[in-house]
């Protein structure tokens, strides 16, 4: 099947029965439920009683398990590291989102002070102009302020003591954030750019949406020749995009943009299994640090009644580039027909092994404010950055975009070595795709859009795979070549 034309011409007549929601990037922040920590929980004791859950929610009474920093720092090999004083000190994290939220800060220190997590260095907010004052009964703009708290405080818990600037684009309109984006870029207000929002690019294929496209590529070139990384999340509703503002889905494969971009890195997500014994028999979450890497799967949480998978794909609107086509197997190239492939990398991002998140009451209306659980890509992308500032600091300078390094690592089968590479069966508990059911344009009918398979290397739900750290950090700080002259923008 040629995806990209019959893609194009089923988005085609679908559009012309909706209304315009193109020009609007969506937070991609899941917010599930709320959690209280346990009364005075000992050090080596769980804070939340979440994180001593079931994998199989039915053992939880619909409840899900949930991971703290400490535990995702195990996970992918990070505790040591950081540690070892790798742990983004002298660097800064850009985080990019609409509004912003009047409580970042003040929600970053509750978090901080429950995981026993140090202030970072230093947290400053740029405020665009225009940008609006903060309306509790918008609920646009409290669903950017959820994002931006899960943002920030889990980059942080990747990189303690980098510096975070928060930059609040005026609205969440591609102008709005372009012109965030390029504030950033042009002053230099950090080495890494975390973006955890995105777009079908179904909605950006007539000349309006092309020229979004080009002003956004503008910003990444910029940021690529100043050797800032930049980092997308691929979305949430697996195989498909958000097609209305009803929460609808378009009924055929599309992927979202910026994350499809050529010029940054996409993460998608995985269901993360990390504790004792085998997820497939429900056994509880270990707590804190004490467990141990089992396995991930494709993030689909589909198999256990919600509605969210990682997004991943085939481009529309960009060709293959260099790096993918030169590493890439023909078993892929077959499938890709030329065009971009999404995403690069991975990061847990199950509701079902979600992470934890504090709100303030001016967002959710609880006195004193709460803790939540939160899935989502949008916690793989805050994450990634962490990351990076980590690789920043040990190295004492900016990788840069890390894709051509990534890929090459990839081709010359060293992936193998530094990454969790996501494949194999399934269980009842997950799926090894992303295919996603949902309700469709435009006329609401329920339907199952097929997904992409979990398979050995690089595959369209996961990429290369999620960090296993190791020697990772040393691989991906190798030069990414020359600087980014296209004149294609």
């Amino acid at each position: 099947m040629n995806l990209k034309v019959t893609t194009t011409v089923a988005c085609a007549a679908v559009l012309a029965s909706l209304p315009c929601f193109a020009g609007k990037q969506a937070p991609g922040a899941i917010r599930f439920e709320r959690i209280d920590p346990l009364v005075e929980p000992a050090a080596s004791t769980a804070v939340f009683g979440c994180e001593t859950r079931f994998f199989d929610i039915s053992k939880n009474n619909g409840r899900v398990p949930c991971y703290s920093p400490q535990s995702i720092r195990a996970a992918y090999g990070l505790t040591d590291l950081i540690a070892s004083g790798a742990d983004g000190r002298g660097r800064t994290i850009v985080i990019l989102d609409a509004f912003g939220s009047p409580t970042a800060l003040a929600d970053l220190q509750a978090f901080d002070a429950v995981f026993r997590l140090p202030d970072p260095p230093s947290f400053k907010v740029v405020t665009m102009p225009g940008t609006p004052a903060f309306d509790p009964n918008d609920g646009n703009m409290v669903g950017w302020a959820e994002e931006t708290s899960l943002d920030v405080q889990w980059s942080h818990a990747i990189a303690p003591r980098a510096n975070i600037v928060l930059v609040a684009a005026a609205s969440n309109s591609d102008e709005d954030l372009t012109a965030g984006l390029n504030f950033a870029v042009q002053n230099r207000l950090g080495d890494v750019i975390s973006m955890s929002f995105g777009e079908s690019e179904a909605f950006l294929t007539d000349a309006a949406g092309r020229a979004t496209v080009k002003a956004w590529e503008r910003g990444f070139k910029d940021a690529r020749n100043r050797r800032i990384t930049l980092f997308v999340s691929s979305g949430d509703e697996g195989s498909t995009n958000t097609a209305d503002g009803a929460g609808d889905v378009f009924p055929f494969p599309n992927v979202s943009f910026p994350a499809s971009s050529a010029r940054v890195t996409g993460v998608g997500g995985t269901n993360l299994f990390f504790g004792a014994g085998d997820p497939a028999t429900g056994h509880a979450l270990p707590v804190g640090d004490g467990g141990s890497y089992i396995r991930e799967r494709t993030w689909n949480d589909e198999p256990q009644g919600i509605a969210a998978a990682g997004g991943g794909g085939v481009s529309i609107l960009f060709p293959e580039p260099g790096y993918q086509h030169d590493a890439l197997p023909r078993s892929v190239q077959s499938t890709l027909r030329g065009s971009r492939g999404v995403p690069d990398v991975a990061y847990n991002a199950g509701v079902v092994g979600g992470v934890v998140v504090h709100l303030s009451e001016a967002i959710t209306a609880i006195k004193g404010g709460a803790f939540f659980v939160f899935g989502g890509t949008s916690a793989g992308a805050p994450q990634w950055s962490g990351l990076v500032a980590d690789i920043n600091s040990a190295l004492g300078k900016p990788v840069g975009f890390i894709n051509p390094q990534l890929y090459k690592l990839g081709k010359d089968g060293v992936t193998s070595a530094l990454f969790h590479d996501v494949t194999g069966p399934g269980s009842s508990l997950t799926a090894t795709d992303n295919g996603f059911c949902f309700f469709t344009v435009p006329d609401g009918a329920f339907a199952c859009v097929p997904g992409f398979n979990a398979t050995p290397g690089f595959d369209l739900t996961t990429g290369w795979g999620t960090p296993d750290f190791g020697r990772l950090g040393a691989l991906l700080s190798a030069p990414d070549g020359d600087r980014d002259d296209d004149d294609d923008d």
